[in-house]
């Protein structure tokens, strides 16, 4: 696969949490304990730090980012796990994390083994 296929399978899962949080803390699933502008704080300025390096497509924006989405993976697991009518929402954060995850670690390998010949 090439640096570009990877590159589009890392926004669509990091682009997609950014579409799948304030969708579901707002609109689709509101805390009735937490809020909002707490919960999306927490959850969406972690994200912020990485846009500009993912959006132009740096390579070490898009190593950091991958343990970043390593956080993402938990929270999915544990909503998923902790909350059964947030389940579906849990498992699609938990598929666009690993699609973030994985498109960022092979796009990084393909970059750096660009580079070297």
């Amino acid at each position: 696969m090439s640096q570009t296929v990877f590159r589009v399978m890392a926004l669509v899962g990091y682009l997609g949490l950014w579409i799948l949080l304030p969708a579901w803390y707002a609109w689709l699933s509101p805390s009735a304990a937490l809020p909002l502008a707490l919960v999306l704080g927490f959850l969406m300025l972690p994200l912020a730090f990485a846009l500009p390096g993912m959006l132009r497509g740096k390579a070490y924006t898009h190593a950091w980012s991958s343990l970043l989405s390593l956080a993402y993976f938990g929270h999915g697991i544990g909503e998923a796990w902790t909350f059964p009518s947030d389940r579906p929402y849990g498992l699609a954060e938990v598929v666009l994390s690993l699609l973030w995850f994985t498109g960022a670690i092979f796009y990084v390998r393909a970059v750096k083994r660009g580079r070297s010949h």
